[in-house]
């Protein structure tokens, strides 16, 4: 009798301590794990804004922002995270699926230069303006000023 109690005990804190990891959190701590292999994270807010569990595998939409600014500030990632053990890994992500949030910032309105921005260029196509990124839209002279 003392033997089987002992071992309904050991079943019990085994049950106990074995925690559910199909979790946001757990995910989090995956996709954190995962990328500060490969870059510094510290600085950044990492959120899961969502997920789906399939067994050992799950898809997360994962957003970073630096670390207090708005969320608007940040970006976007899809995972697909595998399960190993009880830790999730980044098995993949989607390609193209990087979002980029963006947010006027105060000031500014459709293509404007928030107020104290340094002046670019004076309105010459963004090919021919070597100051402008390419794919950047001209910036007409009154609005750089």
């Amino acid at each position: 009798m003392k033997l089987a109690l002992c071992g309904l005990a050991a079943l019990m804190l085994l049950a106990g301590c074995s925690s559910n990891r199909d979790t946001p959190e757990a995910v989090r701590e995956g996709v954190i794990n995962d990328l500060s292999k490969r870059m510094d994270v510290k600085n950044m807010d990492v959120t899961v804004d969502s997920v789906s569990f399939r067994d050992k595998e799950a898809d997360a939409l994962v957003s970073f922002a630096p670390k207090g600014a708005a969320r608007g500030q940040g970006m976007s990632m899809r995972y697909k995270m595998q399960r190993t053990g009880n830790e999730w890994h980044i098995a993949s992500r989607s390609s193209g699926d990087l979002q980029h949030h963006e947010q006027a910032m105060p000031g500014q309105s459709n293509g404007q230069l928030p107020a104290g921005h340094p002046a670019i260029g004076g309105g010459a196509p963004p090919e021919s303006n070597p100051n402008l990124p390419a794919g950047h839209p001209s910036i007409p002279s009154g609005q750089s000023r």
